[in-house]
């Protein structure tokens, strides 16, 4: 009798395990198909990408589209655009966020929780209530419409690194501070010296999703950006035209581009994304 419940049970983990896979893989397929469809339409001419019966297998391919994207557009300098503001502020937001992290989590002061919890409310606020108002700020108050500092400067920190940073900080041993304020070790030395080097996986994980939410960017860079020169590649794939027509051949060649970066990003540091799904979870 007990080995009939054990091979009843048996069976069931065996169904679930297929159904389980088989929603997965099907989730897959759907998720593949527009990257798929990029790409194959990159290599073909758009009079073939755009023609009512779509080839899912393309029996000519050709680099004329990458060729048109690179050459009668901005794109290169679309891609330094990106890449210089990712840079940046990725730059920027591991500093300043690590520094506010540290501080909420392992230095005593007064109003700390208040500050925290804050800082913490802000980000219940939709950012199209603050949109306007950062804006006007930046365009008719400063006056830098245009310009590398407009799409940068309000993005400089977010509070969501800095509750990501003061979360992990919060799993570090207070013991190694401790020793080191013993030993005479400024704030800032601990900060350099001990807190740093044991945070890497956490500082890791915040400059990549900073990078690669600051490079898919699109709505800010848009307001804020006139001239084709100062577009983000994002921005600039929005804006691409032929003629008054979209070259859709081309505009997926763009696409494809970038688009690699995070690919090559994704597969290089794939063990970092899974980390930030987790970190700041476990305490202790």
């Amino acid at each position: 009798m007990a080995l009939k419940k054990e091979k009843q049970r048996n069976r069931k983990k065996k169904i679930y395990s297929v159904v389980s896979y088989a929603i997965l893989l099907f989730w897959v397929v759907l998720t593949i198909i527009p990257l798929y469809w990029m790409v194959i339409s990159s290599f073909r001419d758009t009079t073939v990408s755009v023609s009512f019966r779509p080839e899912w297998f393309p029996s000519q391919l050709t680099l004329s589209t990458y060729i048109r994207f690179l050459t009668e557009t901005d794109a290169l300098r679309w891609l330094f655009n990106s890449l210089f503001v990712s840079s940046v502020l990725t730059l920027t937001n591991v500093i300043f966020s690590s520094l506010a992290g540290y501080a909420f989590a392992k230095l005593k002061f007064p109003g700390r929780n208040t500050i925290f919890w804050i800082l913490l409310s802000t980000m219940m606020i939709p950012a199209q209530v603050t949109l306007i108002p950062v804006y006007i700020m930046i365009v008719n108050i400063f006056g830098l419409v245009d310009t590398y500092l407009a799409i940068m400067l309000p993005m400089f920190t977010v509070v969501g690194n800095i509750f990501l940073m003061k979360q992990y900080m919060s799993t570090l041993p207070t013991t190694l501070i401790q020793a080191a304020r013993i030993d005479g070790c400024s704030e800032f030395g601990i900060f350099r010296k001990v807190i740093l080097p044991i945070s890497k996986p956490g500082v890791a994980v915040l400059a990549i999703f900073t990078f690669v939410s600051t490079w898919n960017e699109f709505f800010w860079p848009f307001l804020v950006t006139q001239s084709s020169s100062m577009r983000t590649i994002q921005v600039g794939l929005a804006s691409f035209k032929f003629q008054d027509a979209t070259d859709y051949g081309a505009m997926m060649a763009g696409s494809v581009l970038a688009a690699l970066p995070m690919f090559i990003l994704f597969f290089a540091l794939q063990r970092y994304f899974l980390q930030g799904i987790t970190i700041g979870a476990v305490k202790g």
